[in-house]
């Protein structure tokens, strides 16, 4: 599932081709994605002026002037494909089959926008005019932003007596993080992922912090992650995979300099973690 570096890759791509245009046509091909579409989403959504597009943890959200917010959640396979009138003016892989093309918008500047998903698994849904969407509602700080602060992490983690890889998933701790950047952040902080958050020291945090936004923007610099399905919204793919220390690394060389251990893979609540048990003491 997409996580952070490549929601927020996809809304920098989308921001020239959306933010501030009017959506001049709508068209739902399908009544439902994860969940049912809205019944009325075409008929909001057509002659709407889209005035911001902001990314909230791992959602999408294209402000629409006075009628409220559309909101967008990749899923597993979920991607927005930007497509001009003139044929060729963007590339289409030919392996994104336009049978998966479930919600299209074309601009008042000709530009044809298509959420395309082949599994199904992400969602599009209205948000009310000064509504606060549930899907929203609970959501711990950005990890960019100011509210991220060891402190503010510290009294998150303060008497937790679940692993710190858990707590840093837990989306009302903090907001948009995944399996990915976890372990790479953990990692690069010095910090097993099997420890108690409780048990994270203060300059720990600190670190941790530090090295949570560090990931996070090399990350977006580099268009996120392409595992399996993740693509820009130009179709590029990302090539921070290239630049894993650890993630899906298991047996290789730990990259610390000096360190000379082994990356290994445990299983924590269902999913792989990665690290050092050397350096990650």
């Amino acid at each position: 599932m997409p996580e952070l570096p490549e929601v927020e890759t996809v809304r920098r791509g989308l921001q020239p081709y959306l933010e501030g245009r009017v959506i001049a046509r709508a068209e739902a091909r399908r009544p439902d994605l994860r969940w049912p579409l809205p019944p009325d989403l075409v008929q909001v959504l057509t002659g709407a002026r889209v005035t911001r597009l902001l990314r909230r943890s791992k959602y999408i959200l294209a402000e629409l002037e006075d009628r409220g917010s559309l909101l967008l959640h990749l899923g597993m396979s979920g991607r927005m494909l930007i497509e001009g009138e003139t044929q060729g003016e963007f590339h289409r892989d030919p392996a994104i089959l336009p049978r998966h093309d479930h919600v299209v918008l074309w601009t008042d500047q000709g530009t044809r926008i298509t959420f395309n998903d082949a599994r199904r698994f992400g969602m599009v849904d209205l948000v009310a005019p000064g509504a606060t969407h549930p899907l929203l509602a609970h959501l711990g700080p950005e990890p960019l932003s100011e509210a991220f602060t060891p402190e503010a992490l510290g009294r998150a983690f303060a008497g937790r007596r679940m692993p710190v890889k858990a707590a840093l998933l837990d989306q009302r701790i903090v907001a948009g993080l995944g399996n990915i950047y976890v372990s790479e952040a953990l990692h690069r902080a010095g910090i097993d992922p099997r420890r108690l958050a409780g048990a994270v020291a203060a300059p720990e945090l600190v670190a941790l912090v530090g090295h949570v936004r560090a990931v996070l923007e090399e990350a977006i610099a580099a268009g996120g992650s392409s595992l399996r399905d993740h693509r820009q919204a130009t179709g590029e793919l990302g090539y921070f995979q290239h630049a894993f220390r650890v993630y899906d690394r298991e047996g290789a060389p730990c990259p610390r300099p000096g360190c000379g251990g082994t990356v290994q893979r445990i299983v924590q609540s269902g999913r792989s973690s990665y690290f050092c048990p050397l350096c990650q003491g």
